[in-house]
């Protein structure tokens, strides 16, 4: 259990830097803080599912969340939905 638990604040840590280190300031404020307030809700399957996000680039997040295109390069997961109604 505590390896489990070691690697799960391990991931957290990854995904909160890549959330607040995109290269744009609109995705590190709208990405660090959706993954600020739901960070410790999320389960592991979520986790995989943010950290896959995460490597999605800027510019594809920003027009699918912005300007509300559909974009099949995003999967529609708990993570993302959540992410879609996620307002700052």
């Amino acid at each position: 259990f505590y390896v489990t638990m070691k690697n799960n604040q391990i991931i957290k840590k990854q995904i909160i830097y890549r959330s607040t280190h995109r290269g744009t300031k609109e995705m590190d404020l709208l990405l660090g803080n959706f993954v600020k307030k739901y960070i410790d809700e999320l389960n592991v399957a979520e986790l995989k599912d943010l950290t896959k996000l995460l490597f999605i680039e800027d510019e594809v997040i920003y027009k699918w969340y912005f300007e509300k295109n559909s974009d099949k390069l995003i999967p529609k997961t708990k993570v993302t939905i959540m992410l879609k109604n996620f307002k700052l």
